[in-house]
């Protein structure tokens, strides 16, 4: 006997009608921000969720922000937590389940709880200082001794940034005249990349180490999401660990990172590190 088959259409027509159902509407998630990108006013995602062990994805959907909502969510997130929705964040969204023929499964999110990702931040933050605390090298660097005379600085920062042309104007036309000898390792200083980038500078300025007294890492100021890249468990331990005394004056007054925890020195800003090698050095 031959079979006849129903259409694809009609087969997803089906599975959209049996997903129209009233508990699969203003449902809230939980889930991992990915590919977050904006076309002509909406915003696309996918959400996922992720092993806690192994980082491995056990979950994922595609989702949008539609433009009739986009801007009084982005809006309302960035006022509350200081970031943009971006890639990488833990949110809490609200929306519904969405089929449709053409295009298949997705999450259409009509709002998001900002108190949750401020949550999660900070938890993430207690973590890592939690775990450098029982791996025993949270104050490793504080306690290194400064040395007598800090002349030779190693600087870790992002070329032509306003933060690091602040910080060698105020070390080269200091009014003591004292002679400071720097060298800058590049980095990029926000973004995704801040890790990977410092810890590559941090390992160059480790490879010449005694050619240097002291580290500086410096930025000036930004956006919150800018700076979340040092609140990071690998960058925190090659600060912790780090056989030269660290300053860190990355620019956010009012929330430290992780890193500020684990160096030698927290300053506030780019000028205030070059206040503090002065003032030490006289």
């Amino acid at each position: 006997m031959s079979r006849q088959g129903i259409t694809l259409s009609r087969l997803n027509r089906a599975i959209a009608g049996i997903l129209s159902r009233p508990e699969l509407t203003n449902v809230w998630v939980v889930a991992e921000l990915m590919d977050v990108r904006l076309n002509r006013g909406h915003c696309y995602m996918e959400l996922v969720e992720k092993n806690p062990d192994t980082g491995s994805i056990e979950a994922r959907m595609r989702a949008a922000i539609w433009a009739s909502n986009y801007l009084r969510i982005s809006s309302e997130f960035l006022r509350a937590t200081g970031q943009q929705i971006a890639t990488g964040l833990k949110v809490l969204v609200c929306g519904t389940v969405n089929y449709h023929p053409a295009y298949g499964l997705s999450l259409v999110i009509s709002d998001i709880d900002p108190s949750y990702t401020m949550g999660e931040a900070e938890r993430k933050r207690r973590e890592i200082l939690e775990r450098l605390a029982r791996e025993g090298v949270i104050n490793d660097n504080r306690s290194l001794e400064w040395p007598d005379t800090a002349l030779r600085i190693a600087i870790v920062s992002a070329p032509g940034a306003a933060g690091y042309g602040d910080f060698k104007n105020q070390l080269e036309h200091n009014e003591r005249g004292l002679k400071f000898a720097t060298r800058l390792f590049p980095a990029t200083m926000q973004g995704e990349t801040v890790e990977a980038s410092v810890i590559e500078a941090l390992n160059a300025i480790f490879d010449e180490a005694d050619h240097f007294d002291v580290v500086v890492i410096i930025r000036g100021g930004g956006a919150v999401a800018d700076l979340s890249g040092f609140d990071s468990l690998a960058l925190a331990e090659n600060v912790a660990n780090f056989p030269l005394p660290i300053i860190t004056g990355i620019g956010h007054e009012r929330d430290e990172s992780v890193i500020d925890f684990v160096s030698h020195t927290r300053v506030k800003t780019p000028t205030a590190a070059a206040a503090f090698l002065i003032d030490h050095l006289e």
